[in-house]
């Protein structure tokens, strides 16, 4: 459909086949979208981005740590000279917790691990939005996109201390979406996306028991990750320019569920 036909975005976190961020490149190449891939030189060595970026018409690839303010603007400024003039697009797909790798429970953090989490995970959000802004390298009506999950709103007990990173994520999304926007007219939005089988996801305790669950509590049934890339493609797209600050549930139905017949079923007694 040619929705992205003329415009150039810039993606964060594609790690491989799985990753949300990986689909969305694809989806965006393929409504003509010119793209530049980014992701932190460890992450980089662990994944297969160069596939990615060769299936994307040899898209650049610029590694950059997104909680370094340097490696920001060498990669926004590498993407302006590379696309000839500024940027249209962002997907913000960035998250890690050494204490859920680790196993820690949430009533026993190690705190610089959390402090690691929230800059990795949210703080480089505003990181990535403040070196934009400064180095003017975003479009009027650009488009900004963070990816989320619900545990920012609801308490889901394994999700650890990713959830508080999440919550912070979504609250840099609405304050700098109300700056950007008077600024340039730039729109700054999250998506709230169903329980995902990606590699950060997988490694969450509990994780195929809890998409079983969100599966019989959505009408829709989960959100698939490449229907997540559609949706990003559609918040990136001239279609949803009068969308900013805004938290979007993409969780078939999810959000809005109290509870389901499937689930009340579980509990009946023969």
């Amino acid at each position: 459909m040619n929705l992205l036909k003329g415009k150039n975005g810039i993606i964060f976190g594609a790690l491989n086949d799985m990753s949300i961020a990986w689909k969305t490149a694809e989806q965006a190449h393929a409504q003509g979208a010119g793209l530049v891939l980014t992701n932190a030189p460890v992450a980089m060595r662990m994944g297969a981005i160069q596939e990615l970026a060769a299936a994307c018409d040899n898209a650049p690839v610029i590694p950059a740590d997104a909680t370094s303010t340097e490696d920001l603007e060498a990669l926004f400024q590498g993407a302006m000279d590379h696309f000839g003039g500024k940027i249209d697009f962002v997907l913000h797909s960035i998250g890690m917790s050494p204490n859920v790798r680790k196993g820690r429970h949430y009533t026993d953090l190690k705190y610089p691990w959390l402090q690691q989490t929230l800059d990795v995970s949210a703080i480089s959000l505003h990181k990535t939005l403040q070196t934009a802004m400064k180095l003017d390298a975003l479009s009027e009506w650009g488009s900004v996109v963070a990816l989320t999950y619900i545990a920012a709103q609801r308490t889901f007990p394994d999700y650890n201390d990713m959830a508080d990173a999440k919550s912070l994520l979504e609250s840099i999304t609405r304050s700098f979406g109300y700056h950007y926007g008077v600024a340039n007219k730039v729109r700054v939005n999250s998506i709230s996306q169903s329980p995902t089988m990606t590699t950060a996801g997988s490694g969450v305790k509990g994780f195929d028991e809890f998409m079983a669950y969100s599966e019989s509590m959505s009408p829709l049934g989960n959100a698939t990750g490449e229907a997540c890339a559609e949706y990003c493609v559609a918040m990136f797209s001239d279609l949803t320019r009068y969308v900013t600050m805004q938290n979007l549930f993409h969780d078939g139905g999810f959000s809005n569920t109290g509870v389901s017949t499937e689930v009340i079923s579980k509990f009946v007694k023969d």
